[in-house]
Parts: structure tokens; sequence; C-alpha cells
């Protein structure tokens, strides 16, 4: 069967979605799972681009939008999609990190590694869905 020909999430175990991932390494663990699920190797780049991007959403979710909320990961066609729902309205912004302050790397290379990233602000929170190309 073809990378993709079937549905897999991370949730599917049951008629509940899971709870949030309270770590970005819980994160990585589901994501890491799903993979292997869906048959995608762990060896390759896009396995290693898809976990950098999962930590990178949930380790901003929880530094900078007061806690993950939410968490969805599917693989469908090759294609793996990641949400992740935190409570602040504020939408990702790039900075430069400062000897202070430091970081900034983490926005612009969820942008460069994903095929596609999309903000959506809600009451309460925002949802940020990455898309990542597999195979």
């Amino acid at each position: 069967m073809p990378l993709g020909a079937q549905r897999h999430r991370e949730d599917a175990g049951g008629d509940r979605p899971a709870l949030p991932p309270v770590s970005a390494a819980a994160a990585r663990d589901r994501v890491r799972e799903l993979l292997l699920l869906a048959g995608v190797g762990l060896d390759g780049v896009a396995a290693a681009d898809a976990l950098l991007v999962t930590s990178e959403l949930v380790t901003n979710a929880i530094r900078h939008g007061d806690g993950v909320v939410a968490f969805r990961a599917e693989v469908e066609g090759g294609v793996l999609r990641l949400s992740v729902t935190d409570a602040s309205t504020r939408l990702p912004a790039a900075r430069t990190g400062t000897a202070d302050h430091p970081g900034g790397y983490g926005w612009p290379l969820v942008q460069r590694l994903a095929e596609r990233v999309d903000c959506i602000a809600r009451p309460g929170g925002k949802s940020i869905t990455a898309t990542l190309r597999l195979g």
C-alpha cells in the first residue's frame, strides 16, 4: 500500500480526542507513533522535519501561548497535518534574539520546513496548523 494511502490520526484510539500533550517531548512521541503507523521511516529527513516542527509548535504554545489547549496530528495522502491550539490570541511573529532574550529561531524554522502554515485566531486563543509532505 502506498505511503499515506490510508488516513491515520494520533487520537484514533477512542471516541474522545486525546488530552493535549504537556510537553514537546510528549507531542513528539505521539507524532513518532503516528509516523510509524503510517509507514514513515523515522530515519529520514521528512520524519526529522515533522518532529522538529512538532517541537517548535508545542514549545511556542507552552512558552508564549499560555499552554496547549488542543493537539491534533493526522497523516493522509502522504501529508502530515499538525494542529496546535493554545490559549493566547496573539499570533506568532518573527523576532530576533538578544543576549538578554535568546531565541527567535523557531517560528521562521516552522515556516521554512512546512509546506503550508495557517494561523487562525479564535475566541480565547488561536490554532496553528502546519502541513508537511512526507514523501
